[in-house]
């Protein structure tokens, strides 16, 4: 939803409608996902205890520092591909915004379809394989409809599933107090890998035209996809354990009898 249906929403209200109508609803998303977010019982009845690390000592544990950075070249493709549809359409084609919802729509049935299986250490390199195929097709033919939305298709299917892998692998390597820190280092991977795809893809379409973004895309999904299989064996294999966060325990005082 954020890394895929929020930008077809972006990009088919700043096509169709305008630029501001687009900023002022992101903006009500914002606002009003905060609120709801802070008003929520369940988020406030939750006490994360206080964590007794320093701050980063969380990226020691190979799984967080692992989802980090996968999760940031992963969503650098995203970002990539999304500014290369918009170049081959162009900024008021109505067909950029239908080719990402199909993508979207892609992407949520991966998740519905392959997000229960077991997760083995190797489950994220497979599922990043869909991204790079996906990606990698689409240089083919970037510029025909159909033949791009059969590759985001196929690079949908796995993008859902990745980033499930991701937060699983995280939630189950660290302890409660910890969750925070950790998952504030993997968002904040993305973010930036958000922000960079899109910069590098800009510069190389501005070079080589709609291709440079693909090609980016398609770069980008590989280096995820090597880092996903080169670091399988830190990677924790959940296939017969829980998913949840560590407990927290403590030493406890022992009275002599």
């Amino acid at each position: 939803i954020i890394w895929v249906t929020g930008p077809v929403l972006a990009t088919f209200l700043a096509t169709q409608v305008s630029t501001v109508a687009a900023m002022l609803v992101l903006v009500g998303f914002m606002v009003g996902g905060g609120a709801w977010f802070v008003a929520n019982r369940e988020v406030g009845r939750v006490r994360i205890p206080r964590s007794r690390k320093r701050l980063g000592a969380v990226l020691r544990r190979p799984p967080v520092l692992i989802a980090a950075i996968v999760g940031f070249v992963l969503v650098s493709s995203f970002a990539a591909i999304e500014a290369a549809i918009v170049s081959v359409f162009g900024d008021h084609d109505a067909r950029s915004g239908i080719v990402l919802a199909i993508w979207s729509v892609a992407s949520i049935t991966g998740g519905l379809l392959l997000g229960r299986l077991p997760m083995s250490r190797w489950s994220l390199a497979r599922r990043m394989v869909f991204v790079f195929v996906g990606a990698a097709l689409a240089m083919l033919m970037p510029g025909d409809f159909w033949w791009l939305s059969f590759a985001l298709v196929v690079s949908g299917i796995g993008i859902a599933p990745a980033i499930a892998v991701l937060s699983s692998q995280v939630s189950s390597s660290v302890r409660f107090s910890d969750t925070a820190e950790a998952f504030g280092w993997t968002g904040t991977g993305q973010l930036i890998g958000a922000a960079l795809g899109s910069a590098v893809a800009g510069f190389l379409i501005d070079g080589f035209d709609s291709i440079g973004g693909f090609v980016a895309s398609a770069g980008l999904a590989l280096l995820g996809l090597v880092l996903a299989a080169a670091t399988a064996r830190w990677q924790p294999d959940l296939r017969h354990g829980a998913v949840g966060p560590q407990p927290d325990t403590e030493p406890v005082p022992v009275q002599p009898s």
